[in-house]
């Protein structure tokens, strides 16, 4: 078996912006343009030479991170990125091309020789960085890479996150991602796949592993798994800009593609009242719903029924439907409870994980009552892979203190507390735990529920 030496970690252009020397704007301009330059790279010099066109785009970035801000930002920044990474990447081939002609002749192949001499174009038109955006996602979600791998390539090369991102995101290790992207690359450049969106059967296999990463980029962006900010748009904007470019793309103009879409868009609509003036945690409940986005809502309504149409048939279809009912109410009295629970049963049917499970409980308790949620809660199948979960407690918290045992409450919404290193969900917890610990009910109204009322983290 093929081994994979790790690599030494190369510096992050993004993770450097987050000084005050370059504002949000050039942070997300950064994200946004790094897989689209890198996706252009990656059309013209094939897949075989991705790594050439990372380490290219890298470069632009860092060359930028020096530069602008002594020497102001350029009128066409997302020009100038693609000059000095055409500039780099050519320079790179030449060298390679060196390389294997004086230390490596054996290994040198006509092939790429002939990619080594591909012009790259002075300007890029804008269909074309869309249309190569979208050939790049699925070049990195080839079935010969290993699910994990897939995964990891995408949001790294794609969506611009740090290796650091993206192991938060995946619940792994940065050692752990730093060898996956080394085997990843080895793998494309062995197999040369072909620079295209797939059609066919092959076509369905690869959707699926599409539509979880951008699930799980949007995910890390609406509750980030890390760092003093809960909410990080920049990264549910690239999630829903790929989305879109999925959508409207005939092959994948899809159910579940317009599902996907709908609860991102449900989901964002959001944004603005989540958080309070001090940055802190506002439950579902106790949302202004006049700041809700009502054109992203109507957008997202639109998806849901195209989504809708077709049937229940996938997960992100039943989750965008149960997102509509919150979007929708009036008010948290006049939600649609009923409706919710029984998506969520068919939910459970497609995809029977325990944190699909804990938020039916949210559901059935808001049906049935608290006592009963509690024992449908004890009830959820392999509930240990829940206990590391904060949210977890956090509803087991509300369902004890909602039957009369806060001492218990206690306990659970401690546990909870301990489990998340998020200023903003710590503060949430600790203004819990002391109203309950002051015999108050600090869960007079209902707590945030994990997937759809505030999308989780997948277990």
């Amino acid at each position: 078996m093929a081994t994979f030496p790790s690599a030494p970690v190369k510096p992050d252009p993004i993770a450097s912006i987050s000084s005050d020397i370059v504002d949000a704007p050039v942070d997300h301009l950064f994200r946004q343009q790094s897989g689209r330059l890198v996706a252009a790279l990656t059309r013209m010099l094939g897949p075989q030479h991705l790594e050439i066109a990372e380490d290219s785009v890298q470069d632009a970035l860092l060359q930028a991170v020096r530069l602008w801000p002594y020497q102001s930002i350029p009128a066409n920044p997302a020009g100038w990125l693609w000059q000095v990474a055409r500039s780099r990447a050519l320079d790179r081939l030449r060298r390679n091309t060196i390389l294997r002609d004086k230390v490596m002749p054996r290994l040198t192949t006509e092939q790429d020789l002939e990619a080594s001499d591909i012009p790259l174009p002075e300007t890029l038109r804008e269909d074309e960085l869309r249309d190569d955006s979208l050939r790049l996602v699925f070049t990195c979600c080839q079935p010969m890479l290993d699910q994990e791998d897939q995964i990891a390539l995408t949001l790294k090369t794609v969506c611009g996150l740090g290796t650091g991102e993206i192991a938060r995101a995946l619940l792994v290790s940065e050692p752990a991602i730093a060898k996956r992207l080394v085997r990843a690359r080895q793998r494309l450049r062995d197999a040369r796949p072909p620079f295209e969106v797939p059609r066919g059967e092959a076509l369905t296999g690869r959707l699926q592993i599409v539509l979880q990463v951008l699930y799980l980029l949007f995910n890390e962006g609406y509750n980030a798994s890390g760092g003093e900010q809960l909410i990080r748009r920049e990264l549910c904007q690239e999630a829903i800009r790929l989305c879109r470019l999925v959508v409207e793309h005939p092959a994948t103009n899809l159910s579940a593609v317009h599902g996907l879409l709908a609860l991102m868009l449900f989901q964002a609509s959001r944004f603005d009242a989540r958080l309070d003036a001090c940055d802190d945690i506002l439950p579902l409940s106790e949302q202004d719903r006049g700041r809700w986005d009502g054109a992203m809502i109507q957008e997202a309504l639109y998806h849901c029924a195209t989504a809708c149409a077709a049937g229940f048939q996938d997960e992100y279809t039943l989750q965008a439907a149960i997102a509509g009912c919150h979007c929708v109410a009036p008010s948290d009295e006049e939600t649609a409870w009923p409706t919710i629970l029984t998506l969520y049963d068919r939910l459970l049917g497609l995809e029977p994980t325990p944190v699909v499970a804990l938020n039916r409980v949210v559901a059935f308790a808001r049906v049935h009552g608290a006592q009963a949620g509690l024992i449908e809660l004890e009830r959820i199948p392999n509930a240990k892979r829940l206990e590391t979960y904060y949210l977890y407690h956090v509803i087991r918290a509300d369902l004890l203190c909602r039957t009369g045992r806060p001492d218990r409450a206690v306990a659970a919404c401690q546990r909870a507390l301990d489990l998340t290193d998020v200023p903003s969900e710590q503060r949430f917890l600790t203004r819990r735990l002391e109203a309950v610990s002051g015999s108050s009910d600090p869960f007079k109204k209902n707590c945030p529920a994990p997937v759809l009322a505030e999308i989780a983290r997948p277990s």
